[in-house]
């Protein structure tokens, strides 16, 4: 399974004016209950994670798994989206992704912007809006359930 994965929103939940933590990697910190289903997810789907967050560039992946790794979320398959140096909408590099690569596997988009309402319909079917005041929750492992049990694929 392919997990298309926003950090700010999903991982790292807004929380007002204040700033989050840094840790000793130099990324800041993630929602323990948002790593904790990330985590599950990735461990009972045996996913991997394609970034998408707009932080996506500024680590490699190698840096990218340690700063999972520190946050409790044992991923051993990171990639990322492709850099977005055309300065795209998160929607189109989403779309643009999808016409570059045929995909077999089940996927989910997990993301909380809300552009992404606009994707196709069967793009959108695999999307998990997180609210960016909360990000991802154990609740949202139902809807990948659902997602996944739906076997919904782009065709070939």
């Amino acid at each position: 399974m392919l997990v298309f994965l926003d950090i700010d929103g999903v991982m790292v939940p807004a929380i007002g004016h204040r700033r989050p933590e840094v840790l000793a990697d130099g990324f800041v910190a993630f929602s323990n209950k948002s790593a904790r289903a990330l985590d599950r997810l990735i461990t009972e789907y045996d996913a991997t994670v394609v970034l998408t967050t707009s932080h996506k560039s500024n680590y490699s992946i190698e840096e990218w798994e340690k700063i999972f790794k520190n946050r409790g979320i044992h991923s051993k398959k990171v990639k990322s989206i492709y850099p977005n140096k055309d300065h795209l909408s998160r929607k189109e590099e989403i779309l643009n992704w999808f016409s570059l690569n045929n995909t077999e596997e089940d996927f989910v988009i997990i993301d909380d912007d809300k552009s992404l309402n606009g994707l196709p319909k069967d793009l959108k079917a695999h999307l998990i809006l997180t609210s960016s005041y909360v990000g991802l929750t154990e609740e949202h492992l139902n809807d990948v359930k659902r997602i996944v049990a739906s076997n919904k694929k782009l065709p070939c």
